[in-house]
């Protein structure tokens, strides 16, 4: 398996010297600042390709290649929004670079509460308190119906915690929970996710699938022809959430959608964290399942509690068994002569973190001790 690391280049704090000193061979990186729908000129993709194999790495992943909100509502003429995703991969892999990661959630990339919460020992980690997000949608959004999406225990936290709430209590809820926007995006005060939210009336879970459908059919087969992976990434909680559907959050929505249009093209970013987030999911047995058409792995922890909070854990620690999922991933690598690009994901905050202007889990000390844990695990599998 290939190390890499994500690289937000202009808005990134941590320059690719630093990142040099990790070991990473590869970076994973995009064009954050282009809008979404409109074309990654190939000039625009070279420079960037520069910048970073002049450092001394190389470009193995584009995550992400954003998928217009127009697509995931299905909402007006969609035509020169596939035609210009086209053309971006095709300007993208005539600069080399075969790996594509996307997603398909709608509004937020990932969710969570809190962007600061202890650990044990010091240092900090990302959570998702079911409780406080229960809150959010019934006291603050005012969201009809959120009542139905929560347990009895998140429920009853979440009225407990508005009653001591202050207001600081409340906009830090509202920017951890806005720290999910894409880059391109500015963050929304409350009324203005109320309208967002309202762009996705009546969407249902088919209607979405059907316009992920509609999508994979517009790019896998131009990709396919490109030479270039496709691999959506899963949905962060793996859980409807702020009334929104979410559709790859189970082994058996990996499968609809693989099957969607049964290409190798089409493929997974396997992200044990999202996956992780929800019980019942088998980590080991969905990467065993699906390690063939696996291009891309996010590997990180999650420690899960019965309500539906979850936090990030340390990446030998928590819920999932990171061993057992990277074994099938070796196991397909020697099938197919491929070699897997991976990276840690949302490290804890440590050390030298504290006080960086960096993106929310994306730490440089604590993403350097998870990455040298699973180097530690593969070359003990291997």
């Amino acid at each position: 398996m290939r190390e890499t690391w994500r690289w937000f280049g202009e808005f990134d704090a941590i320059p690719l010297s630093d990142i040099a000193q990790t070991g990473s061979a590869g970076i994973v990186s995009a064009l954050h600042a282009i809008p979404y729908g409109e074309v990654w000129s190939q000039e625009a993709i070279a420079a960037r390709r520069t910048e970073i194999e002049t450092a001394g790495f190389t470009w193995d992943v584009v995550e992400s290649l954003p998928v217009h909100e127009n697509v995931k509502t299905g909402t007006g003429d969609l035509s020169g929004i596939f035609a210009n995703y086209r053309q971006s991969l095709a300007n993208l892999a005539a600069e080399g670079i075969k790996t594509v990661c996307y997603n398909f959630m709608p509004v937020l990339d990932w969710t969570r509460t809190d962007l600061a919460s202890p650990v044990a020992r010091g240092g900090t980690c990302l959570r998702f308190e079911a409780a406080k997000m229960a809150a959010f949608e019934m006291h603050i959004l005012g969201r009809a119906g959120s009542e139905d999406t929560y347990t009895a225990e998140a429920i009853a936290g979440g009225d407990e915690w508005i009653k001591t709430a202050t207001d600081q209590d409340k906009a830090d809820l509202l920017a951890a929970i806005m720290a999910g926007l894409p880059g391109a995006v500015d963050t929304y005060d409350v009324d203005g996710l109320r309208n967002v939210l309202s762009t996705y009336a009546g969407v249902s879970h088919d209607e979405l699938r059907g316009n992920l459908k509609r999508f994979l059919e517009e790019v896998v087969p131009a990709a396919a022809d490109l030479g270039i992976n496709m691999c959506i990434h899963p949905d962060d909680p793996p859980r409807d959430i702020l009334g929104l559907p979410r559709i790859c959050s189970t082994k058996s929505d990996v499968e609809w959608i693989l099957n969607a249009v049964d290409d190798p093209a089409n493929g997974l970013t396997i992200c044990t964290g999202s996956l992780g987030a929800r019980r019942g999911n088998d980590l080991p047995d969905i990467a065993e399942t699906f390690a063939d058409r696996v291009h891309f792995a996010h590997l990180r922890n999650v420690s899960t509690d019965p309500d539906g909070s979850f936090e990030e854990a340390a990446h030998l620690e928590g819920d999932v068994h990171i061993p057992s999922v990277i074994r099938p991933l070796l196991a397909s690598e020697a099938r197919t002569g491929r070699d897997i690009p991976f990276r840690a994901d949302h490290g804890h905050c440590l050390l030298t973190d504290f006080g960086q202007d960096v993106q929310a889990g994306y730490t440089l000390v604590g993403r350097l001790r998870g990455l040298a844990e699973l180097r530690g695990i593969i070359h003990a599998l291997t």
